[in-house]
């Protein structure tokens, strides 16, 4: 009976996808003084999502650093390696996509003016509590890095437990107030859009954006079991295929975590020793975010794209090398990934409270796929590492 009830929860993706939905159906009949609560609430969440911003990138950065450092190790260093790059050449590979392929199916629409929604929109808050953050993102990032290498190279047990409870709270503040929160925010922008009569274009932003992600993935996994054939020795196309049981398993729980057990199983019938397997794949499980980073980029450019702000290459590496660092952080929770990019989006992007909902939106209706992503990828790192390991044993032995 339990198990029954936990197969037909009612996940966040489904919670979203109804959100947007009486968001516009709602635009059609809502009185004003209803739609000005409803703006109130988004007003104070935003408010409260600018100061909490800072307080989460610190609270997962730190106590990342801290804990990866104090297991260093040269087969650690490598894994952390090779998985931060292909999180940067999924940024890199998303973006010049993205580029090439907007232009031929997105028109630039001049009524597209999401950033300035909350100011020019006729359906304003009935009041607004300024919540002034404590300090800045790129401060709370410079502080992270601080007191995440500090503890490791201290070997400080106190702080690495104090920043280990810190970003239990700040998880738990995920979890229990940003997730299930997020819904009615996610309400009260597309009510907002449908009133003021923009949700359509927003709507084929969506469609259309959600089409090229998934090819972008599809396109994204196959080079990487290339490459990692290439290496191995292993033909990719069917050490790919090996991995689909962790494919199809990531749909379904939308966990990196939660698919450990099969992505490990997976992985070993490509051959990768028992030895390497348990270590790459939990360890990836939680610093491989090549998928997410793959949607966050395509999101992100089509938004600024659609709303003509420059989309330049300059730009776009400040914000793919920051991302890698913070995907590194992100909790273990559905969404976890875009909640950690906040920050980056805002300090680098320039994106407010409006344009963070809709990215929260747009990343969860295609959260599913960016798991399935970043854990079959997982697969061809685990390859990669177990090539260079046993080049090591056999060069010891020699």
């Amino acid at each position: 009976m339990e198990q029954e009830k936990k197969r037909f929860k009612f996940g966040l993706l489904p919670r979203v996808l109804v959100a947007i939905a009486l968001g516009i159906v709602c635009s059609l009949f809502f009185p004003m003084w209803a739609a000005r609560a409803v703006a109130t609430f988004n007003s104070l969440f935003g408010n409260f999502l600018a100061f909490i911003i800072p307080l989460l990138i610190l609270g997962l950065v730190a106590p990342g650093i801290a804990e990866m450092g104090k297991s260093a190790g040269k087969l650690l260093l490598i894994t952390v390696a090779l998985a931060y790059t292909s999180t940067l050449l999924a940024g890199y590979f998303s973006y010049f996509t993205c580029k090439l392929a907007y232009p031929l199916i997105l028109v630039r629409d001049p009524s597209f003016a999401l950033a300035s929604i909350s100011e020019s929109s006729s359906i304003q808050p009935f009041f607004t509590i300024d919540m002034a953050p404590a300090f800045g993102v790129m401060t709370a990032l410079v502080l992270a890095f601080v007191l995440g290498l500090g503890a490791a190279y201290t070997n400080s047990e106190t702080l690495v437990k104090v920043l280990g409870e810190f970003r239990n709270i700040i998880n738990l503040t995920i979890k229990n107030v940003f997730i299930p929160l997020l819904p009615f925010f996610i309400f009260g922008i597309f009510l907002i859009l449908g009133m003021d009569g923009q949700v359509a274009p927003v709507l084929k932003l969506f469609l259309k954006v959600i089409l090229v992600i998934f090819a972008i993935h599809v396109v994204f996994l196959i080079l990487q079991f290339l490459v990692a054939g290439a290496i191995s020795g292993k033909n990719p196309f069917k050490a790919l295929w090996t991995m689909m049981p962790a494919y199809v398993t990531a749909l379904g729980t939308q966990s990196s975590a939660a698919t450990i057990p099969v992505t490990l199983a997976q992985a070993r019938k490509n051959g990768v020793d028992n030895g390497v397997s348990s270590f790459t794949v939990p360890l990836c499980a939680t610093i491989h975010l090549a998928g997410s980073t793959l949607k966050i980029v395509a999101c992100a450019y089509a938004i600024m794209y659609m709303m003509g702000l420059p989309c330049g290459i300059g730009l776009y590496t400040g914000f793919i090398f920051m991302l890698g660092v913070t995907m590194v952080a992100a909790p273990g929770v559905p969404g976890g990934a875009i909640m950690a990019a906040l920050a980056v989006l805002e300090s680098v992007l320039g994106f407010d409270a409006t344009l963070q909902a809709l990215m929260i939106a747009l990343y969860i209706t295609m959260d599913s796929f960016g798991t399935a992503c970043n854990v079959t990828g997982d697969g061809a790192i685990a390859l990669i590492v177990n090539t260079i390991w046993r080049k090591r044993q056999s060069g010891t032995r020699g």
